[in-house]
């Protein structure tokens, strides 16, 4: 399979939060880079196609855009 990823990504095991409509959904960054990261969910049947994730470890807030999904992972990329 070709490698589509413009940025290397480092492999992680972080849990974290998605949050949107009023609610929020613990799940866990297997993957992440400074642009995007990939995160397995409880059920990606509730991810919007924009969310915030936050990072248990570190607190920070970003805004994110589903670019993919397979099963119950998806990927995103950070938006500015």
């Amino acid at each position: 399979m070709e490698e589509r990823r413009k940025h290397q990504r480092a492999t992680v095991d972080e849990v974290a939060y998605i949050a949107g409509d009023g609610s929020s959904m613990r799940c866990r960054v297997v993957s992440l880079s400074n642009q995007g990261a990939a995160i397995e969910v409880p059920d990606r049947t509730f991810v919007r196609p924009r969310f915030r994730l936050m990072l248990e470890k570190d607190r920070i807030i970003r805004d994110c855009r589903v670019v993919w999904s397979s099963e119950n992972r998806i990927g995103v990329e950070f938006l500015d």
